[in-house]
């Protein structure tokens, strides 16, 4: 800030070097371009199946076991129908069921379990709340 009843037109706060100076400053004696690993993210990459990722003996095999066991009619019997279409009530189970075994409890921790964990994307079916 400047105050305008004492400043001049040519009143500058930058001291600027000279140009001799400046050809001082930077000589370098070798230039290096940079160098980087590849890196691009908006690249077409290809889907492997989950189910190759998770372990023969995990807990998310156990709880997809265990609630395909159950009868679809055990759980449709309480859905009325109509209206918006809603995810598979097994999905929803194995979901819940895999977060609970993972100390998560909560809705937003579940999601965010969905979208950061291969055992729970896989168990959702790469399916998640819009």
């Amino acid at each position: 800030m400047c105050n305008l009843s004492i400043t001049t037109e040519n009143y500058n706060t930058e001291i600027t070097p000279s140009p001799e100076e400046k050809k001082e400053e930077f000589n370098p004696k070798r230039t290096f371009p940079p160098t980087f690993k590849p890196y691009n993210n908006q690249q077409i990459q290809m889907i492997f199946d989950l189910q190759e990722f998770i372990p023969e003996h995990h807990v998310a095999r156990v709880i997809d076991e265990m609630v395909e066991a159950i009868p679809d009619e055990n759980l449709f019997s309480y859905y009325p129908g109509g209206g918006r279409s809603s995810f598979h009530p097994k999905m929803i189970l194995k979901v819940i069921l895999y977060g609970y075994s993972q100390k998560v409890y909560s809705c937003r921790g579940i999601e965010k379990l969905i979208h950061e964990s291969i055992p729970a994307m896989w168990l959702a079916a790469m399916q998640s709340p819009d």
